[in-house]
């Protein structure tokens, strides 16, 4: 991660008790240009592709995401994700012996108007030249993980931003401000995290019903804890590509455990951390294991809560600044 600038802005001039949005400040003070690295790959999809080979792509480039192109509209009209994979294997599939027809044959302009039916969106977006601050507030007022960078001059996409980038970009300039009397505080002081109503599976649980708890409860990640209530692994929508990657998305009835036998060797268990570690900890903890959330575990190891990255950018940034949003 290379940034464009090494200044470090916090305008206006800090004190003690402007310490507090710091952050806040240096956001505003920084654009969305500035974050986007010099090298890097960005996808794009015409919505007249099949939507098979659109899923094998992401998997080819190693990307999460893509800009879908409208050649009728010259233009960006939505983003393709992982989480239109696991919808469309949630409703379409029926059993090992039945083939996933819409899976196989459907374009993705296709698979849109079924989808989204009457509910379409505009794409959310932002300029280059917008504030890092803006990208925070558009991604979690939205509930978005990918905002696209278009330049509205020539219309090209340019990147596509994320929660783990801003924070990431962010903490290389840390240690040149002061830090907020904050971030010593524990996230129980905080009440940073979600710790009712946790969505979790078992290793027993099959495939098929995992990808409906993630549409349903509409997270990225579900916990796998053992009958006794330990985190013992977790089940991340991205671990989903890798049935697109194997080719084994027309037998969902294999357990979690299974599925998760064909993980990359690189994997290096689940990050947990618990309620009484300091924000400090926390953020450099999930900035250097370069995950998206934190489960948040009892002495015991059992489940309490998932810290995600938008809760931690939410209370660094947009709490201090009063700009809360719906959660």
């Amino acid at each position: 991660l290379l940034p464009k600038m090494e200044l470090v802005c916090v305008c206006p001039a800090a004190s003690e008790e402007s310490e507090r949005d710091i952050y806040m400040r240096f956001m505003k003070c920084h654009k969305c240009y500035d974050i986007i690295p010099s090298s890097s790959k960005l996808v794009v999809f015409d919505t007249t592709l099949q939507v098979k080979k659109a899923f094998f792509a992401l998997v080819a480039n190693g990307v999460r995401a893509a800009p879908l192109w409208q050649s009728e509209r010259q233009g960006f009209v939505g983003m393709l994700t992982i989480t239109d994979f696991i919808n469309i294997l949630t409703r379409y599939y029926k059993s090992p012996m039945v083939q996933i027809y819409e899976l196989e044959e459907h374009k993705i302009e296709t698979w849109r108007e079924l989808y989204l039916q009457e509910t379409f969106k505009p794409l959310v977006h932002i300029s280059p030249d917008a504030s890092i601050f803006e990208a925070v507030y558009s991604l979690i007022k939205n509930k978005i993980h990918r905002l696209p960078v278009l330049d509205l001059v020539s219309g090209n996409a340019l990147y596509i931003l994320t929660h783990k980038r801003i924070l990431k970009f962010l903490q290389l300039f840390v240690s040149r401000m002061p830090m907020p009397a904050f971030m010593k505080q524990t996230l129980e002081e905080l009440g940073v995290g979600t710790y009712s109503n946790i969505a979790y599976i078992h290793p027993d649980t099959p495939i098929i019903t995992a990808l409906s708890v993630f549409t349903h409860r509409r997270v990225s990640a579900l916990p796998v804890v053992d009958h006794s209530g330990k985190v013992v692994d977790i089940y991340s929508k991205f671990d989903v590509i890798n049935l697109a990657a194997e080719k084994t998305y027309n037998n969902l009835d294999v357990t979690v455990t299974q599925a998760l036998r064909h993980r990359s060797q690189y994997f290096e268990g689940v990050m947990k951390c618990n309620k009484l570690e300091t924000l400090e900890t926390i953020v450099d903890r999930i900035v250097k294991a370069e995950v998206h959330r934190l489960v948040v575990v009892d002495d015991e190891s059992r489940i309490v809560g998932i810290v995600s990255l938008s809760d931690i950018l939410q209370a660094l940034v947009l709490t201090p600044a009063g700009a809360e949003t719906e959660r």
